[in-house]
């Protein structure tokens, strides 16, 4: 058996193909797995539970698909689609994770997380973070008619792309010493992570401890999908095409 990880998919109705390949591995992989993790930002802005477009209602039918299934699903809320809540696990019977959690894969403990917390250094994203993620806002949020929360979900698309143009590549990486400080605070020698948009697997050593630190892809041009089993691991690519 394996467990699968995905992350930043952003998808949206404007990105089909996303959508698409999306889907495909939904019905002809996740279905064969144990379990699938996804770290974040499925959405490219999930708008809230109450949600009842056509293009919300496919995503939702998809996951509760695979969880009746018997596939387990576990969801971590991303800088994208942190209003991802209780009603949305009801209906698709995904369970949803804190912002950072231990799991245990096949004997050997793993801190999964969507990622944004360890980028220190992008301050004015963490200031943002910190404000949208009050439950007092988002009940307020959440009770605005839909029509006043597009156009909000709309200027806030906006200042995110226009404050990603300011920005470094590196501002909005990881910071290397946080990344030890949390897997020292839960005394795990791996972390599974995405946000960053950098796949990669990342070996370092700490107080005489390798650790290995694994970046999952966006789907942006393609899928990515982290495939763990008992026996070892590996990122690979998903084309767009069928």
């Amino acid at each position: 058996m394996t467990t699968l990880f995905i992350s930043d998919l952003h998808l949206s109705p404007s990105t089909p193909a996303t959508t698409d390949c999306f889907v495909r591995f939904m019905r002809q992989e996740a279905v064969h797995a144990e379990a699938l993790y996804v770290l974040g930002d499925l959405f490219e802005f999930w708008i809230g539970d109450d949600d009842r477009s056509e293009f919300a209602e496919q995503i939702r039918t998809e996951f509760k698909t695979l969880t009746d299934s018997g596939v387990a699903c576990f969801f971590t809320q991303g800088n994208r689609d942190f209003l991802v809540g209780k009603r949305f696990s009801r209906q698709t019977g995904v369970t949803l994770l804190g912002d950072e959690t231990v799991i245990d894969l096949y004997g050997r403990k793993a801190l999964v997380l969507h990622g944004d917390t360890l980028c220190t250094q992008d301050v004015k994203y963490l200031e943002y973070r910190k404000k949208v993620h009050q439950p007092w806002l988002q009940w307020l949020f959440n009770r605005i008619p839909m029509r006043y929360k597009k156009k909000i979900v709309s200027k806030i698309q906006s200042d995110i792309k226009t404050d990603k143009k300011t920005k470094s590549l590196d501002i909005m990486d990881v910071t290397q010493s946080e990344v030890e400080i949390v897997m020292q605070v839960y005394n795990v020698d791996l972390m599974i992570h995405g946000h960053t948009h950098r796949p990669n697997v990342h070996t370092f050593k700490t107080d005489q401890t390798v650790c290995t630190r694994i970046v999952l892809g966006d789907w942006y041009t393609q899928g990515s999908v982290l495939i763990f089993d008992k026996n070892d691991f590996e990122l690979q690519q998903r084309p767009f095409s069928g």
